[in-house]
């Protein structure tokens, strides 16, 4: 008798609460007085049926009432808990971190008082500091508050290269530079799948960390680490790509090109396209220097050379202060003439340039020129057309 009773919750429904994103939570279908309401109802009809059967199995009335009864504390709490929530959690996520620091009772305590507050789409991301002990309720009003939300932001602009991130988060968290670098060096440790490391060229891969920094605000946690930190961003990278479908298109759309070969050729577009309309198509230029009838099958971009000369710990320079010697260093592996794609990313791209990489619109443009103010950039299939355009950028007194 028991089986046919609307338990309130099962393992299945909260599953499928568990895959919305942040309080993307849904109310039960033909629900019309509070889940408490029914529950309790269930409860009376079981006892009821119990009873029936002999005063006997009353000793099991506990363990009878967890399961229409939802474990939860009541009111808002003791003591102190401090709690972070990740980037992309779920209600479920939450519900499990509030559990881990006993903040709330159970996760369906959480789950069903998230439910019941149609803010709780609100809550955000970052570090909170909870009571230990409280209900549901009290939990998912305290976490909509922000006064309890411990601050301690960074942003992170998009085309940084991993040695220039460093800087920014030491000076923020005042962890030295070269622990990040240390962190650094094991890019699988920090969360990276080994299968990101593979390209279809055939050349070697040295796993690094350049690319997989995601751009973006992040809390930083209180007693971070250099690796902690760093696994932020990577989770954030793998977060935001997978939601991209990155890998998978990257595959479908672009033939025998690799996720990694992908990845740098968005780091090239982010470094070169000075306007976000044009990622998509300096990434079409990149794929038809390098895999199409470009004459020497190379990239011929000068942020390749800037990415070396900051490597080395050498002063940036615009493409007119560049030295012939510079532009074609043997010894350079950014080298803008070698055959082929670079051997990494040179910086970490945003979102769009994951997009234009992923995805760019057909076109032959093996050249292209910046033509105005706003970055915007001419397009052009032979190197006559290109002329053409460069004489407009002298015109507009770009170049």
């Amino acid at each position: 008798m028991i089986d046919d009773l609307d338990l309130g919750f099962d393992e299945q429904d909260r599953g499928e609460k568990g895959r919305h994103r942040r309080g993307a939570v849904r109310r039960r279908q033909g629900k019309s007085g509070g889940s408490r309401g029914k529950t309790l109802l269930a409860l009376a009809l079981a006892l009821v049926l119990l009873g029936g059967i002999g005063g006997g199995v009353f000793y099991g009335f506990d363990r009878v009432q967890n399961y229409f009864v939802t474990p939860d504390y009541d009111g808002s709490g003791t003591g102190e808990a401090v709690v972070q929530i990740k980037q992309g959690a779920l209600i479920a996520d939450m519900a499990d971190a509030l559990v881990a620091a006993d903040v709330v009772k159970s996760t369906k305590a959480f789950i069903e008082a998230a439910e019941e507050n149609s803010r709780s789409k609100n809550i955000q991301p970052g570090t909170y500091k909870l009571r230990k002990q409280m209900s549901g309720d009290a939990a998912v009003t305290a976490m909509l508050d922000l006064k309890n939300k411990i601050v301690n932001g960074i942003t992170i602009p998009e085309g940084r290269t991993a040695k220039n991130i460093y800087k920014l988060l030491s000076d923020k968290t005042e962890i030295p530079v070269k622990e990040f670098e240390a962190a650094a060096k094991d890019p699988e440790a920090l969360g990276v799948p080994d299968w990101w490391f593979k390209r279809s060229d055939g050349k070697k891969v040295t796993p690094s960390i350049e690319g997989f920094l995601f751009p973006d605000t992040y809390e930083i946690p209180p007693k971070a680490t250099a690796e902690t930190v760093l696994k932020l961003m990577v989770d954030n990278f793998l977060s935001v790509t997978g939601e991209l479908k990155y890998a998978e298109k990257v595959q479908a759309k672009l033939g025998g090109v690799t996720p990694y070969e992908a990845l740098i050729v968005a780091s090239l577009s982010q470094a070169e396209a000075g306007n976000a309309d044009d990622l998509g198509k300096v990434a079409r230029v990149a794929y038809n220097r390098v895999y199409g009838e470009f004459d020497c099958n190379c990239l011929e971009m000068d942020v390749t050379v800037n990415y070396y000369l900051e490597l080395t710990g050498q002063k940036t320079k615009t493409s007119k202060q560049m030295t012939q010697a510079e532009l074609d260093n043997p010894k350079n592996p950014y080298n803008r003439k070698l055959k082929g794609l670079v051997p990494t990313p040179i910086n970490n791209p945003g979102k769009q340039a994951l997009e234009g990489a992923m995805d760019p619109p057909p076109g032959k443009w093996l050249y292209f020129v910046a033509i105005d103010r706003k970055g915007h950039s001419e397009f052009a299939e032979t190197f006559e057309q290109h002329q053409r355009n460069e004489q407009k950028a002298r015109e507009a007194g770009i170049i």
